[in-house]
Order: C-alpha cells, then sequence, then structure tokens
C-alpha cells in the first residue's frame, strides 16, 4: 500500500485516467474527489459491505419460518 500526504488543491495520478484530487480536509475527515472513466466502479467500501450483508441476510430464514408462513395463508378450502 503507498501512503502518501496532501495538501488541498494536490492530486494523485493512478495510471493514465484516474485522477484523486484533495478538496479540504475537515477534522478528521478528508473531501476528496476521483476522476475516472465512465466504466470504472468507484464504491465506498462501507456501503459495498452493508450490501453484502443485507443480501445474506435476506437468504437466512428463521427455523419457523414456513409454519409461521402456512399460519398467514392459512389452509387451501376444498372444491
Amino acid at each position: 500500500m503507498l501512503v502518501l500526504t496532501r495538501k488541498a488543491g494536490e492530486q494523485i495520478l493512478i495510471g493514465d485516467d484516474i485522477v484523486i484530487t484533495v478538496f479540504e480536509s475537515r477534522g478528521d475527515g478528508v473531501r476528496i474527489g476521483i476522476e475516472a472513466p465512465r466504466g470504472v466502479k468507484i464504491q465506498r467500501s462501507e456501503i459495498v459491505q452493508a450490501v453484502s450483508d443485507a443480501n445474506l441476510a435476506a437468504t437466512q430464514s428463521a427455523p419457523d419460518a414456513e409454519a409461521r408462513l402456512k399460519a398467514l395463508l392459512g389452509t387451501p378450502k376444498p372444491e
């Protein structure tokens, strides 16, 4: 991992087509701008993790889920 110190207005170049610009430093955070080709995904890691966790939770079911669903739907009436 490369660790750099930058001041407001300074940039970091990644390859030929990605530019990261430091806008300002606020307390314990830094505002940055990222210029990249449209096809490059730029995502915050905590959002990716939250979506992954939510997707995993959605695949899990409670042990009594089938019985609860049957109770909600009721028993089918004979025709």
